[in-house]
This record gives structure tokens, C-alpha cells and sequence, in this order.
């Protein structure tokens, strides 16, 4: 890997620091809150129908947010919305020393806290191509991927060693810890005012990000693939049936942690990909990649080859990743940077999101593997078809991009 940008922006290093505190943190109330929904509801609908419940607040506050990251001091949106957020985790480990919570409010706190995070990821996505140059950014994608990967590795696990060892509230107490941690290393952040002239937050200068958007095939492609991997690939809500089936609750944590195995593999070796130009197509192959890892998953028995399959599909889904992230921060404008960073996170966690409720949808009217199965090849099929419809987002090259706009 190239560590260049972490030694030389010290900005830079503070915020990844934060970032990874703060995603460890985040991923005890991951593990958590669908485990405890599980618990309360034994139905797998239940646990999806979570992700419908994150989906309209992220909707409606994601293009709120990105125009936000345009106008104000982006730092200070990450510092007050990592307030609230513990907020969020302190009210859930309050619910959870209580007892057995209603299912409705762990659908309004997860509802509430998918709302902040709308607000808060544009000022984040939308820092990093201030505080690293255009030559570190590749870079800057696979740091991000590794960090990612190995939290996603070790937080699962450490959330469910918690879970079954000292509670439900603890971990949502871990996940409060955590934020309060990475709100020391963001006031450390020198000042990231918003440019002289920035708009102030409209109706209209968020339809500018998006008729900017419409304007670029290439980003189009790159919201639209992801969103048809995901919202048919993804069969996280299916893990907790699943373990029971491949050996019981202990192998909960090895399942979520399995695609990280894979993304950290991709990340640990990804300088290769500073020599790909052809961003759009590594970025539909990898997609085609995860579908079909997905469908050989959905036919597996046992934990071991289950794993391996899960694992191949979070290393694609991390080339994708980094060819997403490069071609967002090298080709965008600083000026629409948020609000270009607000559609993308719609487009790459409600994926995800709506994706846990085809899946639980599916589970409930066809059975646990026809739903696996069945949506890792309607992913193949839609990132095919992706392709075909969107030209100019295969044959994005980057170094053309570069030499266009020198």
C-alpha cells in the first residue's frame, strides 16, 4: 500500500484517525441492533424492514447535507452532527438496560440516527480532497478501504464478544465512547472554512448538483452500478437466519466480518490500481464479481466455503470502491463537492439499505436461498445491462480526463 498521504498531511491524519475511531465505534450498534431486533421479533423482515427504516431519513437529509458541506465549515458539521449521533448510541444503551424495548423505537432511533448521518457524510467525503492533493487521492481511496476492511474485520467481532459477554447496552456504550474520541481528534482539524462566494443552501443549488450530475455519464454510471449490486447482492438481513443453518449464533460475527476479510485482502494489495485508467469498467467488472460470489454463497452448506465466497465478494466490492472514490474527488469541482457527495452517499448506502428489505421481502415469500441466489444473479444481470446503457461511463479513462482538463 501507499501510506505517502498519511505522512505527509497531518489534517489528513486527524480525520482518518476520527473516521476509524468513530466507524470501530459504529459498528458495535451494527452488530447490535439488528442482533437485538432479531431477538425480539425472530423474523428476518423484521431485521430488513431496519433498512427501510434508515432509508427516508437518509433521503431526505443526504442532499440537505451536501449542500451544507458547500456553504458551511465542513469540520464544524462533522463536529455538532458526532454530538447528536452519540446522542442516538446513549439512548439506545438507556433502552437496553431497561429490557426489551418496543420494535417501533428501534426503528425511530435508527431512523433518527440514519438522519444525521445524511447530514453528516458530505462535510466528511467532502474534506478529503481539501486536505489531499489530486496526486494522493488513489492513494488517499485504498487507505480508506483498508481502514474500512479492518474495522469491518475486527468491530463485528469485538461487538459480539460484547454482546454475549458484558451486553447490549455496553456495546451501544462502546459506540458512544467512540464518537467522543473522534470529536477530539476533528477540533484538532484547522478551520476548513467554506470558499469566498459559496452559496448559501437552497432548492436551487441543490437541483445545480444535480443537473451537474445528469451532465456526467461517467458519475452516473458510478451511483447506478453500485445501487444495482447492492439492492440486489446484499444479503446481510439473511445472516442472522443463515448462522442458525451454517452453526449456530458464534458464526453471526463471522459472517459480517467475511466481506471485510475480502475488502482488507483488496486494499493490503491495491497498488496495482494506481496503474488501471479505465476506472468505469474496473468498476463494472467488480460489480459482476460480487454478484456472482453472492450466488455461489447462496448454495453453500458450510461455514468454510460460505466464507470464502463472501470474502471474494467484499474484495470486489472494494476495487469498486476505489475506483468510485478517485473518480468522484479527481473530477469534481471543490465548489459542488458536497452536494455531489450528498448523492453519492444515497446512491451507495441506500443500496444497501433497500437491499436488506428486498432480502428479507424475498426470504419471507421464497426461502432464505432463493432469496441469496436469486438476488446475486439479478445483480450480474443489472450490471450487464448497466453497461450497455451507459457508454460513456465504460470508456471513462482517467489520464484522457486529466489531459481534457489540463
Amino acid at each position: 500500500m501507499d501510506f505517502t498521504p498519511l505522512r505527509r498531511h497531518r489534517d489528513y491524519r486527524l480525520l482518518y484517525i476520527a473516521q476509524g475511531v468513530s466507524l470501530l465505534g459504529t459498528m458495535m450498534t451494527y452488530v447490535a441492533l439488528p442482533y437485538q431486533m432479531f431477538q425480539l421479533t425472530h423474523s428476518s423482515l423484521q431485521v430488513g424492514l431496519l433498512g427501510l427504516a434508515e432509508l427516508f431519513p437518509l433521503l431526505l437529509t443526504a442532499f440537505i447535507g451536501g449542500a451544507l458541506a458547500d456553504s458551511v465549515d465542513r469540520r464544524r458539521m462533522v463536529i455538532v452532527t458526532d454530538i447528536l449521533l452519540a446522542g442516538g448510541s446513549l439512548t439506545l444503551a438507556v433502552l437496553a438496560v431497561h429490557g426489551a424495548p418496543p420494535a417501533w423505537s428501534l426503528y425511530v432511533l435508527a431512523g433518527l440516527m440514519s438522519g444525521l448521518n445524511g447530514l453528516q457524510r458530505p462535510s466528511i467525503d467532502a474534506l478529503m480532497p481539501r486536505l489531499v492533493p489530486r496526486e494522493d487521492l488513489m492513494a488517499a481511496a485504498a487507505l480508506s478501504s483498508f481502514r474500512g476492511s479492518f474495522i469491518m474485520i475486527v468491530g463485528p467481532a469485538i461487538g459480539g464478544v460484547l454482546i454475549a459477554s458484558m451486553g447490549l447496552a455496553f456495546a451501544y456504550a462502546m459506540d458512544v465512547l467512540s464518537y467522543l474520541m473522534a470529536l477530539a481528534c476533528m477540533v484538532r482539524i484547522r478551520n476548513t472554512r467554506s470558499p469566498e462566494g459559496a452559496e448559501r443552501p437552497t432548492l436551487e443549488s441543490i437541483r445545480e448538483g444535480f443537473r451537474y450530475a445528469r451532465s456526467r455519464q461517467e458519475l452516473i454510471g458510478t451511483y447506478v452500478v453500485d445501487f444495482v449490486a447492492m439492492i440486489f447482492g446484499m444479503p446481510m438481513a439473511l445472516f442472522p437466519a443463515l448462522s442458525e443453518k451454517l452453526g449456530g449464533p458464534g458464526v453471526l460475527g463471522v459472517l459480517y466480518a467475511a466481506p471485510a476479510v475480502g475488502a482488507f485482502v483488496a486494499s493490503v494489495t491495491s497498488r496495482w490500481t494506481q496503474k488501471v485508467t479505465r476506472h468505469g469498467l474496473a468498476i463494472t467488472v467488480a460489480a459482476g464479481v460480487w454478484g456472482v460470489a453472492i450466488i455461489i454463497f447462496g448454495f453453500c452448506d458450510s461455514i468454510v466455503p460460505a466464507t470464502f465466497f463472501l470474502a471474494l465478494a467484499g474484495g470486489a466490492d472494494a476495487v469498486s470502491g476505489i475506483f468510485r472514490s478517485t473518480m468522484w474527488n479527481q473530477t469534481i469541482p471543490d465548489s459542488l463537492r458536497g452536494r455531489l457527495a450528498g448523492i453519492e452517499m444515497v446512491s451507495y448506502l441506500s443500496g444497501p439499505m433497500l437491499g436488506h428489505v428486498e432480502a428479507g421481502l424475498a426470504a419471507a415469500a421464497f426461502g432464505v436461498r432463493a432469496s441469496v441466489v436469486s438476488g446475486g444473479a439479478l445483480c450480474v444481470v443489472g450490471v450487464i445491462v448497466c453497461a450497455v446503457m451507459l457508454p460513456k461511463f465504460i470508456r471513462y479513462d482517467a489520464e484522457e480526463f486529466r489531459k481534457d482538463q489540463a
